[in-house]
């Protein structure tokens, strides 16, 4: 795993496939054509929910432009446009990338760490061109995409990973669960005061929260949580996707350094298995669907992990509403 904790989404920890890509995910290219649906020469076997096998033969010729086709078809909901997967996917080298590979450290009997991604957004683990050939496929299929590397990765082709503009890329994804998101969603329902040395929260609607550090408190040495909206969703499970809003602050000054209130409103992220910090795997395992989740959360918990973080020795504040789950 490469723990990438200063992308933008402060929470995260996304494993980026460095390799491949110089920047993220996706092509800065302005051919927006839509993909191909017929013509893969990638041979896959293997059935969903499996590890598969790719195998390009020596004297195929894949196609310059995007070409995508269904390796099997599910019978879930048709992915639309906006919609938040969360899918499996290996590809046919090793800088691709793949979640059936173990990460390191994992317990073999959690759940895997699965990609939680906006199907039309630029993503952190797919090509943005990847992702969106998955709108009009179904949940439950095995999605066959592939493509030359500069019809697919474009400019953002990393020089150094001796991949070729010619080469051929493949990736097989397994659309494991799709929803719609309301982006401009929220916790609803009366917030409870905040318990005793924690701090204050206000929290307009559509707005970022306003979190108050109390004056004279030490942040707690220990996770420390609050349930400020009682949800009646359903609970939320590891390896699930976790859509929510959220706002962070610094214990020790109050200043916010992030909210999805920034970036367009709701995100969504994998839970319970090392996807994003400990203290919301910690802290929102368990939780219910529509709960407003106050969390404080040490160092050792958040960045501390990470000398090159700006917010390594922070202890952190987040207001975490939880939309929803995938």
């Amino acid at each position: 795993m490469i723990p990438t904790k200063t992308a933008r989404r402060a929470a995260a920890v996304l494993v980026v496939p460095a390799l491949l890509f110089t920047a993220a995910c996706g092509s800065d290219s302005k051919d927006d054509a839509a993909p191909k649906k017929s013509g893969p020469v990638a041979e896959v076997s293997g059935k969903f929910g499996a590890e598969p096998e790719i195998e390009v033969p020596k004297d195929a010729k894949v196609a310059g432009d995007v070409v995508v086709g269904d390796v099997s078809t599910g019978d879930g909901a048709e992915v639309k446009k906006g919609d938040i997967v969360r899918l499996d996917f290996a590809g046919n080298i090793e800088a691709l990338g793949s979640t059936w590979a173990q990460r390191q450290g994992a317990d073999p009997k959690a759940p895997r760490a699965q990609v939680v991604q906006e199907v039309g957004q630029q993503g952190q683990m797919l090509p943005t061109k990847v992702a969106d050939a998955l709108a009009g496929r179904k949940v439950g299929s095995r999605v066959q995409v592939e493509g030359t590397a500069e019809a697919i990765v474009g400019e953002q082709l990393n020089p150094q990973s001796g991949i070729k503009p010619t080469d051929p890329l493949v990736w097989v994804v397994d659309i494991v669960n799709a929803k719609k998101v309301d982006k401009k969603g929220e916790a609803k329902g009366a917030q409870a005061a905040s318990e005793a040395g924690m701090p204050e929260v206000k929290a307009a609607s559509q707005k970022a929260a306003t979190i108050t550090i109390p004056k004279g408190e030490k942040a707690p040495k220990d996770l420390r949580e609050q349930v400020l909206i009682k949800g009646d969703g359903a609970t939320v499970k590891a390896g699930e996707g976790l859509v929510v809003q959220y706002t962070g602050v610094k214990w020790e000054d109050g200043k916010k350094f992030d909210s999805s209130w920034d970036h367009g409103g709701a995100s969504a992220f994998p839970i319970g298995v090392g996807g994003v910090i400990s203290g919301w795997d910690k802290g929102l395992v368990g939780k219910h669907v529509g709960d407003r989740v106050l969390l404080a959360i040490p160092p050792n918990q958040a960045y501390g992990a990470d000398p090159s973080s700006q917010l390594a020795k922070n202890n952190l504040v987040f207001v975490v509403d939880i939309l929803g789950t995938v």
